[in-house]
């Protein structure tokens, strides 16, 4: 691949990649997400490591040197055995079926004695960089030790790239800097998504609250031409619209401002589409007794908790006449059945046209990965993200520094 076409490929904004550099007898400092679930020394979900791998094994089988760094957890005073990452490291062996060398600290003279030993093609593991207060500081210092260690620096984890750390971001500035394959990957698919999609482009914005979504609902309907709203967050729409909510999740002292998001989307030509029916139970909780209602006739002792089956048909509808969509946010509380029964019904359609060659699907954060988890189509989606934060600062339309900091000059 050509640097034209590795840029096009990383979102066509510039960004360097691996195709732009010869790793061969050289140590790479490789940032990547290694701060996955875990219990009892196991890992939950192998998700984060699985995606690194293809850049691991390609700088080592060019005769690189990868020594990997990451965070793991929120470490206060320093070093502590629950957040050390060893225990990942024999996960990535296995993963690899290679050796990988883990290392007490991430500067110092145990790191740069193991580097040091490094032949072409080993594979290093740096402890927690978060173990020492000036990563998330950004600090200096912190950034020139590390930089000691490394020639180059490829930052493969996007889902770390919305703050601006030694790891993430100063490091981007100390050494020649690349994207990792799965940063190419995730800004290829979401310039597909949002920089340059295929038209007609749909979102599906969901969760509990406007308020948490302010910002994300102002970017989306500047960009968007079908804007779809779900989950609690629907529920002070339709009370900004006058409807009653009965006891469901509303803030009603969000009203003024729905009313003006829906203001603001008609005068940018975005139409909003918002629940006809629901789902309603007087409590959430398992084996509730659910039942359908108009949403101009929600009993007042009842709550929303998902969208009813005139509402699955029309997004269903609206999914076939796209080409492109965005999706973040369930549409009602998945976690129970029957609640779970919209989003999965929708997951389901908008992969089967996926399937087709007929959607473009992307799909992202916390939440919205449980959910098409649970429906069975993380598979068939064009792309799901698991970078949480990153990923909804990215729709949001702010400026996520990792990434930044990618680019060609």
């Amino acid at each position: 691949m050509s640097p034209e076409s590795a840029n096009e490929a990383a979102g066509g904004s510039g960004f360097r990649t691996l195709d732009d550099v010869d790793v061969a007898g050289k140590r790479v400092l490789l940032r990547v997400d290694l701060n996955v679930p875990m219990a009892d020394g196991e890992i939950l979900d192998r998700t984060r490591i699985t995606r690194m791998l293809p850049t691991v094994l390609e700088i080592a089988d060019k005769g690189g040197k990868v020594i990997l760094l990451s965070h793991f957890g929120r470490p206060k005073n320093g070093p502590d055995a629950e957040n050390s990452l060893e225990p990942v490291a024999i996960a990535i062996e296995r993963e690899l079926g290679r050796t990988v060398t883990f290392v007490d600290d991430c500067i110092g003279p145990q790191a740069e004695t193991a580097v040091a030993a490094m032949a072409d093609g080993d594979i290093v593991l740096l402890e927690n960089t978060r173990f020492h207060a000036g990563e998330t500081k950004n600090d200096p210092k912190l950034v020139a030790d590390m930089a000691r260690l490394g020639d180059l620096y490829v930052n493969d984890a996007f889902s770390a790239a919305h703050r601006a750390h030694a790891s993430t971001e100063g490091l981007a500035h100390k050494l020649p800097a690349y994207a990792g394959r799965s940063m190419e990957a995730e800004l290829h698919h979401l310039s597909l998504a949002l920089s340059n999609p295929t038209r007609p482009l749909a979102a599906i914005v969901g969760g509990a609250k406007v308020s948490s979504k302010l910002d994300l609902l102002g970017n989306l309907m500047k960009k968007v031409d079908i804007l779809i709203i779900g989950g609690g967050m629907a529920n002070t729409f339709l009370y900004a619209q006058g409807r009653s909510v009965g006891i469901s999740l509303c803030e009603k002292e969000m009203a003024d401002t729905a009313r003006k998001i829906m203001a603001d989307a008609a005068a940018a030509k975005c139409e909003i589409v918002l629940p006809v029916d629901a789902v309603v139970a007087a409590k959430f909780a398992a084996g509730a007794e659910a039942d359908d209602a108009d949403v101009d006739a929600i009993p007042d002792d009842k709550m929303i908790l998902d969208i009813g089956p005139q509402s699955i048909a029309r997004v269903e509808a609206i999914l076939q006449s796209v080409k492109t969509l965005v999706w973040n946010g369930p549409f009602g509380a998945f976690e129970i059945e029957p609640f779970d029964r919209g989003t999965v019904r929708i997951a389901q359609a908008a992969a089967a046209l996926t399937k087709a060659g007929k959607l473009v699907t992307v799909a992202g954060g916390g939440d919205t990965v449980s959910a098409l988890n649970g429906a069975g189509v993380t598979d068939e989606f064009t792309y799901l993200s698991t970078a949480g934060g990153a990923f909804l600062e990215w729709l949001e339309g702010k400026v996520l520094p990792g990434v930044e900091a990618l680019r060609a000059s």
